[in-house]
């Protein structure tokens, strides 16, 4: 399907804010790996994570990164966001770089939606960060995986993710 990527910026932050909250929960609220979470804690972490005001400090922040996938009509299709590492790992450094968040709404979901937006991630993270390149992804995840599998990433180590009280087991990926 024919998508314009581009950089995210900060008149894209109502939107985005919407594309965050809806493809967190299409994949781990409403999807096949619907994660349980308490309302509770899952209300704080949405709010934490994907409310307006997060997202508009994460575009405002300079070492960060955001594309987005936008159809002919400007609705947004999917985004990446990348920028330092963060990850718990032994050999992670904040010189590295990370790719955060990587989700396409289920409906774009096999259309080539998500190939460009992470080539459009990984080719920022090589020129501005250029060594490792590290992320997170949910244990249970077995298709993400293979696609960071298909691109480079092996397993390096396994972390705790919060979502508000609880926690997630996340695998830790790098590619050299």
């Amino acid at each position: 399907m024919p998508c314009l990527i581009r950089r995210a910026g900060p008149e894209d932050t109502v939107a985005l804010a919407a594309l965050k909250l809806r493809t967190f929960r299409e994949t781990f609220v409403e999807g096949d790996m619907d994660m349980g979470y308490d309302p509770d804690n899952l209300a704080h972490f949405e709010a934490e994570s994907y409310g307006e005001p997060a997202v508009a400090a994460q575009l405002a922040d300079p070492r960060r990164a955001q594309w987005v996938a936008v159809a002919a009509d400007g609705t947004l299709m999917g985004y990446a966001h990348a920028g330092p590492c963060k990850l718990p790992h032994p050999d992670a450094e904040p010189t590295h770089g990370e790719l955060y968040q990587f989700y396409v709404a289920r409906k774009w979901q096999g259309a080539g939606v998500g190939r460009t937006l992470l080539d459009a991630a990984l080719g920022w993270l090589a020129e501005e960060m250029p060594g490792p390149v590290w992320l997170g992804v949910f244990s249970g995840n077995h298709r993400a995986q293979k696609v960071y599998a298909a691109r480079g990433f092996a397993k390096v180590g396994e972390y705790a993710f919060k979502v508000g009280e609880q926690y997630d087991h996340e695998f830790i990926f790098r590619r050299d």
